[in-house]
């Protein structure tokens, strides 16, 4: 079979690479306000994180302790005073779709702050590069150990492994502190000191230790270019108003240096206030030039502000030469007028009344949720028996949950059927008239009801059925409905 002959224009160099080679990046160290921000959020996430598990929370006898526990073997999921059921899955829905929204919230206001201040990517890469400079200095330092590679030193070798040991044993406690949100921690941890632990525990350990260590130690802004959806949603999802980390280029350009720059204006020529120093490229974690324009790998962390501001003082200069800022306000610089910004707008108000919305339902789906619950579920064969007296009777599987942390009696009634009688089996009541039955804490109770009816006063095919349970000491009502039925 002859094969097809591409033509020149798209014949394919099978010698070329597939991809980009990554461009080994060396940010260096820098303060200032943005930097300052940084540690602090670093420091407050992280603190979460690691100390969470460890913050204890009263629920009474025979509850967990633990503030947050996500009690995988009893299917619950306690937050505090919050104490969720695998049949309330609609609140984890709820925060998902707050936390969506919330994050185009953030876009619209200043870009990719998500990115630059909370993402965990750049949280624990950020920690990574701060032990990293600790051990074996800073940009400058590290780009001459690279370049020296091929000549190992001892103080070198134990450079390497002195760093690549702290970040083993940050990303395993990173992994550890994962698996301690679904068992008690304190035991937890002495299960695993002792090898006592559960195997998937450790697997589990494991597993995100190899992860925390390979994303924030070796793949790092590759994470963020070429793994994260979110910068082509955010470019998609921005607009001419939100502030973006901004070169201004309006009051920066004609690049030159200071010298230069003073015997330009000695001349009455223009120049720019940017003296070319690269400190904004050298301080950048994906090792881009913002003076390039909006880019997707800059995750606006705003280090670059932060350089620049600290030349600008050197150089007696005004400081914000790069900024959060929008391109509107660049051009009404340009023509003569002042900058303006609108915070408030449609889109921010839109997505603060969706916030608003949400939360409000949950609030209140929350604050008036009953502790009490009744599901039932009719037997299929046979759906309903005649007994010898003629009554018609159908059963029931019932299932009751009990979301107190105490035990309760509750009496079971139904509407519908004319002259119905109510058996629960296998459960010893009160009274035999009306069903009372207890209730474990915090349990589900799942029970066989039977319901008998005379058939001459229930002459209907299907006669709807509503079970209402009532606690007989607080109360509370709940029901359920389903449907009596004749052979």
């Amino acid at each position: 079979m002859n094969q097809p002959v591409l033509p020149a224009a798209v014949e394919l160099d099978a010698d070329g690479p597939l991809y980009a080679a990554r461009k080994q990046v060396y940010p260096q160290s820098v303060s200032g306000t943005f930097r300052r921000i940084k540690w602090g959020l670093m420091a407050f996430c992280l603190g979460v994180y690691y100390l969470l598990p460890f913050v204890r929370w009263d629920r009474g006898l025979g509850a967990p302790s633990q503030a947050v526990l996500v009690d995988l073997p009893n299917s619950r999921f306690y937050f505090f005073f919050i104490e969720l059921w695998p049949q309330e899955v609609y609140y984890f829905t709820g925060l998902l779709i707050v936390a969506a929204i919330a994050l185009f919230l953030m876009n619209s206001l200043g870009g990719r702050i998500w990115c630059g201040y909370l993402c965990p990517q750049t949280v624990w890469t950020d920690l990574f590069y701060a032990v990293e400079r600790m051990v074996e200095g800073d940009r400058r330092e590290r780009m001459q150990k690279a370049a020296a590679r091929g000549t190992m030193k001892l103080e070198r070798f134990a450079e390497i492994t002195l760093k690549h040991s702290i970040w083993l044993l940050i990303a395993w406690w990173t992994g550890g502190a994962w698996v301690l949100y679904f068992n008690d921690a304190p035991t937890l941890v002495q299960e695993l000191v002792t090898f006592q632990a559960p195997m998937l525990a450790y697997i589990w350990i494991a597993i995100l230790t190899a992860t925390t260590y390979l994303l924030a130690g070796f793949m790092r802004e590759q994470v963020c270019v070429y793994m994260c959806p979110w910068p082509r949603i955010q470019a998609a999802l921005t607009d001419e108003w939100a502030l973006n980390v901004t070169y201004k280029y309006d009051r920066g350009e004609k690049r030159t240096s200071l010298k230069k720059a003073s015997e330009l204006r000695a001349h009455g020529e223009a120049a720019g206030d940017c003296i070319d120093c690269y400190q904004c490229v050298a301080v950048c974690p994906t090792g881009i030039d913002i003076r390039d324009g909006a880019q997707l790998e800059c995750i606006q962390c705003g280090l670059c502000i932060d350089a620049c501001d600290t030349v600008m003082k050197k150089v007696g200069r005004e400081p914000r030469l790069i900024g959060y800022d929008n391109d509107i306000n660049i051009q009404r610089r340009q023509a003569g007028k002042p900058p303006i910004y609108r915070i408030v707008r449609p889109r921010t108000l839109v997505y603060s009344a969706m916030i608003a919305g949400v939360g409000a339902i949950m609030l209140y789906a929350l604050l008036t949720r009953s502790l009490l619950d009744v599901n039932v579920l009719h037997d299929r064969n046979p759906v309903a028996v005649r007994l010898s007296d003629g009554s018609i009777r159908n059963a029931y599987t019932v299932r009751f949950l009990n979301k107190r942390a105490f035990d309760r009696v509750v009496a079971i009634d139904i509407d519908g059927p004319n002259n119905a009688t109510v058996h629960v089996v296998g459960a010893d009541s009160v009274t035999p008239d009306r069903p009372m039955i207890i209730l474990g804490r915090d349990a589900t109770t799942e029970l066989r009801v039977l319901v008998t009816a005379p058939s001459e006063d229930n002459l209907e095919k299907s006669i709807p059925v509503k079970f209402r349970v009532t606690d007989i000491g607080l109360g509370e009502i709940a029901s359920a409905t389903d449907n009596f039925v004749s052979p």
